[in-house]
């Protein structure tokens, strides 16, 4: 076994390999910071180019984009409260208003320092866990789906703003956004109204940048106009040293917060489906909930940036344990990357690490020498980023609103997805003045097909059976798990509601 590890890391250590992942990294960076587009976006771009490198260096070339771009998300979410992809939506709770303090570079370094982290551990664990893990997650069949997420609707709920019963509602017209289209089991039309564009149901992405970036940008916008914020944020806050300044002694004070982020991302991501959005909102509840100052949350505490990016970086790694294992994908972007393997003759299943040792084996020691490389490349592009923080935001705003224009354009070169994303800024706007949760409806929608789906076919398959549950302990203990969570919350509703009396 060492033998096969000395030669990946000799394979890996080649120079055209280690000039692709500095490459895939540095353009997942700056992909990530664009409103709309992401790293899968890019994935999927980049991809035809890869015919011309090697297997390794194509690989290790995409796996690279998707580390950088899942970081690089952070970046706007720090600097505009605009995330770059959804999953960078609960690192703009805390990390504005850290920038806000003039701590915007600090709270970056946080960022990266967190993805780097949480992204080497679960590195660790697919080397360690891509053969024993993959047999658990067979066992997951669409009643555990179902309890995994109504659980996870019940805990975003009670976390996500002040008002659980809001969180929930917003969780719920997510979830109702996303029956437009196509019936997923009978194929038949649903609150289409007629109009073929809205067969295949809205875009993800036009919801998520309208509703998070588009919206922000625009109440920003609005904010400047009537005077009430002002132009940048030295205006309220000079930079100081301290705001720049990140001991690895404190880096490393919030060890558990980061531990348990790694965590959880890397068991969400072995989960085929669960998504790397999730993984960032459980590691911030969790770290929430386990914090001794839980009101800190949400006001630019460190927690809430080191659970989110540790959370959705561990990601990356872990799912790649069902796609080597199994040839399941364990979200969009492993699916892109099975396409990639495909295409230079690597047959994904249960025999990939059999025939093809030699570049799975390469491809764990590129992923862990992409996050030194990543760390470097990182670490060098904070000062460059940090100066938006010196501009004026009347010439920031204007940029990020047409980024985010081209970005859901030009993928489809589809108008009708531009009209649905300034609607649903529109949307975003409103429910960010009533106090309603953006993030909680985006949650909702991105996981609300598969939950009606495994919902479905669980009820199918135990043919409407609710005691079915109980023959699945995994199941009834998740289903448990979300009933305490809203008992709890109503009771803490309840508590808060007669406290001022």
């Amino acid at each position: 076994m060492i033998d096969v590890f000395l030669h990946a890391f000799a394979a890996a250590l080649d120079p055209m390999n280690l000039v692709f992942i500095a490459l895939g990294i540095t353009l997942g960076i700056v992909i990530g910071v664009l409103p709309g587009l992401g790293s899968v976006t890019a994935m999927a771009v980049l991809i035809p180019l890869t015919f011309y490198m090697s297997p390794l260096a194509a690989i290790a070339f995409l796996v690279g984009v998707n580390k950088g771009g899942t970081s690089g998300g952070a970046i706007p979410a720090i600097l505009l409260n605009s995330p770059g992809s959804p999953e960078a939506a609960t690192t703009a709770w805390d990390g504005y208003p850290m920038a806000r303090r003039g701590e915007a570079f600090r709270a970056m370094k946080f960022a990266l320092f967190s993805s780097i982290t949480g992204d080497t551990i679960s590195d660790i664990l697919l080397v360690i866990l891509v053969v024993p893990f993959a047999a658990f997650a067979l066992q997951f069949g669409p009643i555990e789906y179902t309890a995994v997420l109504f659980f996870s609707f019940a805990l975003i709920a009670g976390i996500a703003g002040d008002s659980p019963l809001k969180s929930g509602m917003a969780i719920f017209i997510g979830i109702f956004l996303a029956t437009v289209g196509l019936d997923p089991v009978s194929s038949t039309p649903r609150l289409t109204f007629g109009r073929i564009e809205l067969y295949d149901g809205f875009s993800l992405s036009a919801l998520a940048i309208g509703a998070l970036a588009l919206g922000s940008v625009v109440m920003q916008v609005s904010d400047l106009a009537t005077g009430r914020a002002a132009d940048d944020f030295a205006a309220n806050q000079a930079e100081t040293k301290e705001g720049r300044r990140l001991s690895a002694r404190e880096f490393f004070s919030y060890w558990r917060t980061l531990l348990r982020g790694a965590l959880t991302g890397s068991l969400v991501g072995m989960l085929p489906g669960l998504g790397v959005t999730l993984a960032s909102f459980l590691s911030y509840s969790a770290a929430k909930r386990a914090s001794k100052t839980p009101e800190a949350f949400g006001k630019g505490t460190p927690d809430g940036i080191v659970a989110t990016e540790s959370a959705n970086s561990a990601v990356v790694g872990s799912n790649l344990v069902p796609t080597i294992a199994l040839g399941i994908p364990g979200n969009i972007a492993a699916a892109l990357l099975i396409g990639a393997l495909v295409m230079h003759g690597v047959v994904p299943g249960p025999f990939m690490l059999t025939m093809h040792g030699e570049l799975i084996y390469g491809l764990f020691a590129s992923m862990i020498i992409a996050n030194l490389i990543h760390l470097i490349i990182g670490r060098a592009g904070l000062s460059f980023w940090v100066q938006f923080a010196r501009i004026p935001r009347r010439l920031i705003l204007p940029p990020v609103l047409m980024f985010s224009i081209f970005g859901i354009y030009l993928p489809t070169q589809s108008l009708w997805d531009v009209g649905v994303m300034l609607a649903f800024a529109g949307l975003g706007i409103l429910f960010s003045r009533a106090g309603i949760s953006v993030v909680c409806t985006v949650i909702g929608f991105l996981l609300g097909e598969m939950f009606e789906t495994s919902l479905r076919q669980s009820l199918q398959l135990y043919q409407v059976d609710g005691l079915a549950v109980l023959a699945s302990p995994v199941a009834a203990a998740f289903l448990l798990l979300a009933i305490a969570i809203v008992f709890r919350a109503i009771w803490r509703g309840r508590k808060t509601q007669e406290t001022p009396a």
